[in-house]
């Protein structure tokens, strides 16, 4: 009996709470609450790449720092496991090495100082961005 909750806890977590959505991509069923909580991660984001290209534009190396952080690993305490079991795996994946990269350009400003170097990461960061957004959507349930 174990075996078989471990075996339907770990598809869950694998799957995610998804289903094939009518314009090609996964449609990830979410609660109002739990879809909103995705858009303004993906907002903080957006604003996050933005901080970092005005200030690695100006050269300034202390702002571009700040807003890598802001969207970095730290920021990951907040999702509630709740939402996590929803996402699939890939997802998941995603957003973690995309939290990643934002610490990287964080730590690479602080020591490089280098904007063209600042820049070069954020592209690479922003695949992540848009592979997913082909990939994916959110859908409000009423569950």
């Amino acid at each position: 009996m174990l075996a078989i909750v471990v075996a339907i806890f770990s598809f869950k977590f694998t799957v995610g709470n998804v289903q094939p959505s009518d314009d090609g991509r996964m449609a990830v069923l979410l609660s109002k609450d739990e879809r909103n909580m995705v858009l303004l991660e993906m907002r903080v984001w957006l604003q996050s790449s933005q901080g970092i290209l005005a200030a690695a534009t100006e050269k300034n190396f202390d702002a571009v720092i700040k807003s890598g952080k802001a969207s970095g690993m730290g920021a990951e305490a907040a999702t509630p496991a709740s939402l996590f079991r929803k996402l699939p795996l890939e997802m998941k994946a995603l957003g973690f090495d995309t939290r990643r990269k934002f610490d990287d350009i964080a730590a690479d400003a602080g020591k490089y100082r280098d904007s063209s170097r600042v820049l070069e990461k954020l592209s690479i960061a922003m695949n992540n961005c848009i592979g997913c957004h082909e990939m994916y959507r959110f859908v409000e349930t009423t569950q």
